[in-house]
């Protein structure tokens, strides 16, 4: 894919709070295919310990992680913005085959090129075991 993905660097507030938006909106389908098309042929990730590169690699990683992370939803909210980077802090909640809760918290660093495309991702995430009742992030 070569096209653009709006919005674009330089990021305003406006446009930077957007981004965030519809890397949300897109992470809660849980369409690996579909979310690997915001991110660089080459994309570069750091998802806690595992570093991973290009979008083959994306769309495998996400597919096993929705495999495992029944019940998905994410809440991102924008942290800091300047040109062509966003920082973002994030929580999402899953349960896991047997049926535990958890809530896992994090931040994220996101470089972009100039065609709006994430050439790389910084994550860092904890896990937190919680009941079905302490859920927050609502399905």
């Amino acid at each position: 894919m070569t096209g653009q993905k709006p919005p674009l660097p330089p990021f305003t507030e406006e446009t930077a709070r957007l981004k965030v938006r519809l890397a949300e909106d897109a992470w809660n389908t849980k369409d690996p295919a579909r979310v690997a098309l915001a991110y660089t042929e080459d994309s570069e990730w750091r998802n806690r310990d595992v570093f991973l590169r290009g979008r083959g690699e994306i769309v495998e990683f996400l597919t096993a992680k929705w495999e495992r992370e029944l019940g998905y939803r994410l809440r991102k909210e924008l942290w800091a913005w300047t040109g062509d980077r966003i920082a973002v802090r994030f929580e999402y909640e899953y349960h896991d085959t047997e049926g535990r809760w958890f809530r896992a918290y994090g931040n994220e660093n996101w470089e972009f090129d100039g065609n709006g495309l994430m050439r790389k991702r910084y994550a860092s995430i904890n896990d937190l075991p919680i009941t079905a009742g302490e859920r927050r992030v609502a399905v």
